[in-house]
C-alpha cells in the first residue's frame, strides 16, 4: 500500500525543493552572501524528496482508494512541513513557520508576521511561490482526485467529462498539463498588467503569484491598500475572479465551444451572487455615507471578490464599516468560488445542489404524489451526489463546531474563536475581529493554537473528509 504513496510524495517533496532555489538565487543576488538558508532547505528538501522517490520507484498501474486518500493526506502535510523550514531557518519559531508554510500552501494568506515589509525579498518570494504550487496543485487535486473519491458531489463532475476525456482529455497527465498552461496564461497575464499598471517587477510578481491562486500574500503591510491605485485595485480583482473560475473551463471553452456544461451553470450562478453582494454593499455603504457611489463601488468589488474567492487581499480595513458587515463577511467567506478552481470554502455548485434541494422540498411539502427531480440547472443530480455533498456541509460545520470549541479552550470568546476558525478552514485569511482581521494578525496566538489553526487550513482546503477518513478505525483493517 505504502510503495505508491512514498513514491509520489517524494516527487512532490523534490520539486518544493527545487523550488526553493528561486527565493535563495534572490537572496545570493540581493545581499550579496556566498549561501542561503534557502539552499540549506533546498538540499533537505531534495534529499528527502529523492530518497522516498527512488527507494519506492516502480510502475503504478492503479492506485487504490485507500491509497489516495493516504496519498493526498500525506504529500500535503509532508510538503507543508518542509515548506516550515526556510521560515524557521530565518529564526522564526517552528509553531509559526509552520503556520505560515501551511497559510501558503493552503492559499490561505493568513499571517503571523506583524511587519512583512521588515522581511527579506527572498522569504516574501518563499509565501508567493508556496500560493502559486498550492493553488495548481489543489487544482489538479479536485479534476483529478476529487471525482475518483467521490467527495462532496465531485463525481458529477468524472461524469460530465466522460465525452471530454475520451477525445482531448485521456489522461490526468494531459490534464495536469492542460490546467498548468491556463494556470501560467493567467498569471503571466496578471504580472503584465500589473507591471503596467505601474508596480515593479517584484511586486507585479508576487501579488501575481498570490492572486491567481487566490492565497491573498501581499509584500504590504496595508495588503493592496499600501499602492493607493484604483487601477491596480481593478485588475486584482478581475484576477481573483478569474482565478476562482475552474481552470478547465477555460480549455473546454476553447476545446469544444460548448458552455452549456454544469461548470457554466456553475459560472453564472458564481457571477450572479457576486452582483448581488457587490450591489447590496455598495448601496448600503453609500446609503450610509461611507463613500461616495464610486468609491464605494470599486472598495466593495474589490474586497468582497477577494472574500469570496478566499484570496484574502484587502484595500482597506473594512470591519470599520459597521456591524452588518462585519456579519456579511461572514456569510461571503462561507460562500467559495467554484469547484475546480484555486479558491477554498464550500464552493458555489455545493450550494446550488443545497438550493436545488430545498426548492424540491417546498415543491413536495405542499404536492407529496408529486415528481420533481433534482437538477443544478439542467443538470440531473443524482441521489449520490446529493448524499456526498450534504455529507460534506455536515462534516464541515462539525469541524468547525469542533476546532472553534478546542480554540476557546485557550482563553479566547467565541467571536475570534469561531472567527479565526471559519478565516482559516474557508482558507479566506483575515478575520471578523480586529486583532485577526485586515488589520491583524495570527502572530499573538499561542504555539498550541497555530498548530490546530495550521490543520483547519489543510482539513479545508483538502474538503475535509479526505483527512478525516484516514482517522477512522476501518480506514487501517
Amino acid at each position: 500500500m505504502w510503495q505508491p504513496v512514498l513514491m509520489i510524495s517524494g516527487y512532490f517533496i523534490s520539486v518544493l525543493g527545487v523550488a526553493m532555489l528561486f527565493p535563495a538565487a534572490l537572496d545570493i543576488f540581493y545581499t550579496g552572501a556566498k549561501w542561503s538558508n534557502f539552499i540549506t532547505s533546498s538540499l533537505v528538501a531534495f534529499f528527502i524528496g529523492l530518497s522516498l522517490f527512488l527507494s519506492n520507484r516502480g510502475r503504478i498501474t492503479d492506485i487504490s482508494l485507500r491509497q489516495a486518500y493516504l496519498l493526498t493526506a500525506i504529500s500535503w502535510f509532508s510538503v507543508t512541513l518542509l515548506a516550515a523550514v526556510p521560515f524557521a531557518l530565518y529564526g522564526t519559531p517552528f509553531a509559526s513557520a509552520l503556520f505560515e508554510a501551511a497559510s501558503g500552501i493552503s492559499t490561505t494568506g493568513a499571517s503571523i508576521y506583524a511587519d512583512v515589509e521588515a522581511l527579506p525579498r527572498s522569504l516574501l518570494l518563499w509565501r508567493s511561490i508556496l500560493s502559486g504550487l498550492g493553488g495548481i496543485g489543489i487544482v489538479i487535486f479536485a479534476i483529478a482526485m476529487l471525482p475518483f473519491l467521490g467527495i462532496g458531489g465531485m463525481q458529477i463532475f468524472q461524469r460530465e467529462n466522460s465525452d471530454i476525456n475520451e477525445k482531448f482529455m485521456p489522461k490526468i497527465s494531459y490534464i495536469a498539463k492542460r490546467i498548468i498552461i491556463v494556470y501560467v496564461i493567467l498569471l503571466l497575464s496578471c504580472f503584465f498588467s500589473l507591471k503596467m499598471a505601474g508596480l515593479d517587477w517584484f511586486n507585479a510578481l508576487c501579488h501575481a503569484l498570490s492572486c491567481i491562486a487566490t492565497s491573498g500574500f501581499s509584500t504590504k503591510n496595508a495588503s493592496v491598500g499600501a499602492f493607493h491605485s484604483a487601477s491596480i485595485e481593478w485588475i486584482i480583482t478581475l484576477f481573483m475572479f478569474l482565478g476562482a473560475l475552474p481552470l478547465t473551463f477555460y480549455h473546454s471553452l476553447l476545446a469544444t465551444r460548448n458552455i452549456h456544461s454544469i461548470r457554466s451553470t456553475q459560472v453564472s450562478a458564481f457571477v450572479k451572487v457576486l452582483a448581488v453582494y457587490i450591489l447590496t454593499m455598495t448601496i448600503w455603504l453609500t446609503w450610509n455615507g461611507v463613500y461616495d457611489f464610486g468609491t464605494a463601488l470599486r472598495q466593495s468589488a474589490f474586497n468582497i471578490v477577494s472574500i469570496v474567492t478566499t484570496t484574502g487581499f484587502v484595500s482597506t480595513d473594512y470591519l470599520q464599516w459597521g456591524m452588518f458587515v462585519t456579519t456579511a463577511f461572514v456569510v461571503f467567506s462561507l460562500t467559495g468560488g467554484c469547484t475546480g478552481s484555486t479558491s477554498g470554502s464550500i464552493k458555489i455548485f455545493r450550494w446550488q445542489v443545497i438550493w436545488a434541494q430545498l426548492k424540491r422540498a417546498l415543491i413536495t411539502t405542499l404536492e407529496p404524489n408529486r415528481m420533481s427531480p433534482l437538477k443544478v440547472g439542467s443538470v440531473p443530480i443524482s441521489s449520490e451526489v446529493a448524499s456526498s455533498v450534504y455529507i460534506l456541509f455536515i462534516a464541515f460545520g462539525l469541524s468547525l463546531i469542533s476546532l472553534t470549541l478546542l480554540i476557546s479552550l485557550f482563553g479566547y470568546d467565541f467571536t475570534t474563536s469561531f472567527s479565526a476558525v471559519v478565516a482559516t478552514m474557508t482558507n479566506a485569511g483575515p478575520g471578523i475581529v480586529p486583532a485577526i482581521g485586515p488589520a491583524g494578525n495570527y502572530g499573538f496566538f499561542p504555539d498550541a493554537v497555530k498548530y490546530i489553526l495550521a490543520f483547519a487550513m489543510l482539513l479545508g482546503r483538502l474538503e475535509v473528509m479526505t483527512v478525516l477518513v484516514i482517522f477512522t478505525k476501518n480506514f487501517w483493517k
